[in-house]
């Protein structure tokens, strides 16, 4: 067995013999609804499909053309605090031929929902499927495996004093990369290898709910579709800590926003590089996403075991 699979059947292993956590639909921890975000993943599990999910960028370097992704994510539970996850990505490029990246899969545990401190904690797994994607996109051989930690803190519970500080959420994670191969045998001809190194992947992302600030702070009349947005940065990282490239981070800064309704949510940031190693160029992202344990709350949107 590799050691995706074997990280994934001992995460459900896992799962299935820890008790269920209280798990709301789409986010929920008391009165704090955490919007999906688009750059950094989720502190809960879910029944959700974000299509589609549309970026655009230019690559950096003289002969970098333009790129458009375009994703589909599915989020499915298989008890009330256990999920899996599929993604895939095609990718077009302005010089060059498209084609489809890896796939991605994921697992995830929810092991925290804290009403009264508003409070989400989950452990998951994410795995780059090596050899699924197209060569000529530039899609790895090799697979990658990501065990993470994901968590959502709200501000509702500081002091009426500091009220207008309720409204304000912050979710994130932390997880290390294991490449599958150390390295790779670019040209057999003259030995030129491109090696692999693990590295640490950070996200987090600043919310201000304007939905929680009318609902659960003072209603200041915010007319819709204001009344349902939540403006947003988020903030994704990579940072390489072996194999010669130590410190070499590589990441992007995202101010965005989302409109948030019962069904779906629409969301729409920038993508701006955060240091001259990921490059100068400002891309932009949008997503549409689904919440199908809302929409189909008795069938395909409840979990498998329940």
């Amino acid at each position: 067995m590799t050691r995706s699979v074997l990280s994934g059947a001992s995460l459900f292993t896992i799962a299935l013999l820890l008790p269920n956590a209280p798990a709301l639909a789409h986010g929920f921890a008391g009165q704090r609804f955490f919007p999906a975000t688009i750059a950094t993943d989720d502190p809960f599990v879910s029944d959700e499909l974000s299509l589609p999910t549309v970026s655009t960028i230019r690559n950096p370097g003289p002969g970098g053309g333009q790129e458009i992704d375009t994703s589909i994510d599915l989020a499915k539970r298989i008890t009330p605090s256990f999920g899996i996850g599929i993604g895939e990505t095609w990718q077009h490029f302005s010089n060059a031929p498209p084609g489809f990246s890896n796939l991605a899969v994921n697992a995830k545990y929810q092991l925290l929902v804290d009403a009264p401190h508003e409070a989400l904690l989950a452990v998951g797994i994410d795995a780059e499927i090596g050899g699924t994607g197209a060569k000529r996109v530039g899609a790895d051989r090799f697979s990658t495996v990501t065990p993470a930690l994901f968590f959502g803190k709200g501000m509702g519970d500081l002091p009426d004093s500091m009220k207008w500080l309720k409204p304000f959420a912050v979710t994130g994670s932390i997880g290390v990369g294991f490449p599958t191969q150390a390295s790779t045998i670019v040209d057999p001809d003259t030995g030129n290898v491109e090696r692999h190194p693990n590295t640490v992947e950070t996200g987090f992302a600043i919310e201000y709910s304007l939905q929680y600030l009318q609902s659960a702070v003072q209603d200041i009349g915010l007319p819709a579709p204001f009344n349902r947005m939540i403006p947003l940065v988020e903030f994704s990282f990579s940072t390489p800590f072996n194999r010669g490239q130590s410190g070499l981070t590589v990441g992007t800064i995202n101010p965005g926003l989302v409109w948030a309704g019962r069904y779906f949510q629409i969301g729409a940031e920038a993508i701006i590089p955060a240091n001259s190693r990921t490059g100068r160029n400002v891309g932009g992202i949008v997503q549409l996403h689904f919440f199908l344990d809302d929409l189909f709350p008795t069938s395909i949107g409840r979990p498998i075991f329940h």
